[in-house]
């Protein structure tokens, strides 16, 4: 009913699509409903409604710019325009709790965006969208720490391509290009998902780091802690 198999792979049918959107909604209004029941305050609410609304700000944010590739690596993959940033930006304003549900949606996001076309296994979707993206939100651990936005940022980037490496050796050294040196193959996962992920850490840690950048990150975090 959800998915259906055909050609060697696995596709999301429409009620396939319409259940992923479901849960995703679900799972951002589950962590509010969590982190209100957690605070016990009166003003809990309102925080929890300020957390799900600029959470599904950022994560609209993400989708967008995910469409938007700077660079087209030769071997496969791009480099969005900061796309990466939005989710990890969730987890260090609120924690790792709505980071990671931030980074799940997101990754279900990118499922639907692909339209079931890399869907080999269930694990292999796992490793390449769901727990990959999810591994964003990481950035949450380091909120409040000192450069904690971007030392969260480079450890987030790292989980999200480690997730893809394990996908790649599994799943993928048979659809290596030609292009790609034969005498890399053992490193072959490594080079194809690092070749795009760290040219965009690169650009995003030289744009966060911009003075009127920091001041307008600074500026969103103190909205934040006051919502």
């Amino acid at each position: 009913m959800f998915l259906e198999y055909t050609d060697g792979y696995y596709s999301l049918t429409k009620p396939g699509y319409a259940l992923l959107i479901v849960i995703a909604i679900a799972l951002l209004a589950l962590t509010g409903f969590m982190r209100s029941k957690k605070s016990g305050e009166k003003t809990s609410s309102k925080l929890s409604v300020s957390t799900i609304t600029f959470a599904g700000v950022s994560i609209a944010l993400a989708f967008v710019l995910s469409y938007v590739k700077i660079v087209q690596m030769p071997w496969g993959g791009s480099v969005t325009l900061l796309s990466m940033f939005f989710i990890v930006f969730v987890g260090y304003l609120y924690g790792p709790g709505v980071g990671l549900a931030a980074g799940l949606i997101y990754g279900i996001l990118e499922l639907i965006q692909d339209g079931g076309s890399y869907m080999l296994t269930f694990f292999q979707v796992c490793c390449d969208y769901i727990l990959a993206f999810t591994a964003l939100g990481v950035s949450g651990f380091f909120k409040g720490k000192k450069n904690g936005l971007v030392i969260g940022y480079i450890v987030a980037v790292i989980a999200r391509g480690i997730f893809h490496v394990i996908g790649g050796y599994i799943y993928w050294m048979d659809y290596m290009p030609d292009n790609f040196p034969a005498s890399l193959r053992v490193v072959y996962p490594i080079c194809y998902n690092f070749a795009f992920l760290i040219p965009e850490a690169i650009l995003t840690v030289i744009v966060i780091s911009l003075p009127p950048v920091k001041k307008a990150i600074a500026g969103v975090r103190n909205m934040a802690d006051k919502a």
